[in-house]
């Protein structure tokens, strides 16, 4: 199937499923999500109450939040960790190979190159001060 027939399918229908590649997640992510009602009415009745002012002032984030139950807290973070980690676009398997061997050969010359230069010196130390 074509990819023009693809988007077209997937646009057509309210009940596309995930995307399939990662260039479409991340096409995806970027676009702006549908605001809520509320905050769509909202917005409506600043722009008609001040039509040249931005809106409301962000609310400053100098207050600190009510301490609240530690298991509660602990669940909310588990919450949070898994939601960012849904986010990641992890490698394939091709790729986590390509890149490990990438890292291996670059400490492997770093190692060499420094043990070059121990080496040398060492012998230069030894010549001089013999």
């Amino acid at each position: 199937m074509s990819e023009r027939s693809e988007q077209e399918r997937s646009e057509g229908s309210d009940d596309a499923s995930r995307p399939v590649t990662a260039a479409a997640r991340r096409e995806r992510r970027g676009s702006a999500r549908p605001a809520s009602r509320r905050a769509a009415k909202r917005a409506e009745a600043d722009s008609k109450s001040a039509p040249d002012a931005k809106g409301r002032p962000t609310p400053s984030r100098d207050r600190q939040e009510a301490k609240g139950n530690p298991f509660k807290r602990l669940g909310r973070f588990l919450r949070e960790v898994v939601a960012e980690l849904r986010k990641v676009i992890w490698p394939t398997r091709k790729q986590l190979v390509t890149y490990t061997a990438v890292v291996l050969v670059f400490v492997a010359f770093m190692v060499a190159l420094v043990a070059g230069l121990d080496v040398v010196f060492g012998k230069g130390v030894l010549w001089l001060f013999g």
